[in-house]
Order: C-alpha cells, then sequence, then structure tokens
C-alpha cells in the first residue's frame, strides 16, 4: 500500500524545515545533509525520505552520489496555498494594530 504522506505534516517538523533552507541555495548529499545535524545518518535519511514522498525534494544520480534538491513547483504549490491566509492574517493584524495605537492615543 502506498500512501501518500501530506505535505503539511511534512514540513510541521524543525528537522524538515531546516533540511528544506539547506537546500534552497544547493544541491546536497545525505551525508553533506546529516552532517549539518546532531543526529544519526539513518535518521536524516528517513526525513530525506518523508520530503522526498510529498515531492518537496527531488533526487538526481550523479555518478555513485544521490543529491537532494528542492522542489520549486511543488514549493510554489504549497506557497500559493497559503498565500490568501497570509493575507487574511495580515488583515486581522492591521486592524488590531490600529486598535491598539488608537486606545494609547486616547489615554
Amino acid at each position: 500500500m502506498n500512501l501518500r504522506r501530506d505535505v503539511f505534516q511534512a514540513i510541521a517538523d524543525p528537522t524538515r524545515r531546516a533540511i528544506l533552507l539547506l537546500l534552497a541555495t544547493q544541491s546536497m548529499t545525505a551525508g553533506a545533509i546529516a552532517a549539518n545535524f546532531d543526529t544519526a545518518r539513518p535518521t536524516v535519511s528517513k526525513h530525506l525520505q518523508i520530503l522526498t514522498a510529498c515531492e518537496l525534494l527531488e533526487q538526481e544520480q550523479q555518478g555513485r552520489e544521490v543529491y537532494y534538491h528542492l522542489n520549486a513547483a511543488k514549493m510554489k504549490e504549497i506557497a500559493d496555498f497559503i498565500e490568501p491566509f497570509r493575507k487574511v492574517w495580515d488583515d486581522r493584524f492591521n486592524k488590531l494594530e490600529q486598535v491598539m495605537k488608537s486606545y494609547k492615543a486616547k489615554k
């Protein structure tokens, strides 16, 4: 049975978010990624497996090495989904700021 992982559950983990940030600027091997963490390599490999299953990362074979890099199209898809929510919360925080400023002005 091939269960598809939830992308938002995947990015909820701080280690996986850190991996995505590492790969934002360059492709890296699993070993190079693991060198940035104080956890066992199999743990990092599991995180890479989850991110790959969610299509956030893509693998590219170069000789004997496998390089991981961001799937920019999938990242944009997530950003596009989140954008309307960000706008709603920005509007709410701006209104709250206006209320607080008017309250301070009345004091």
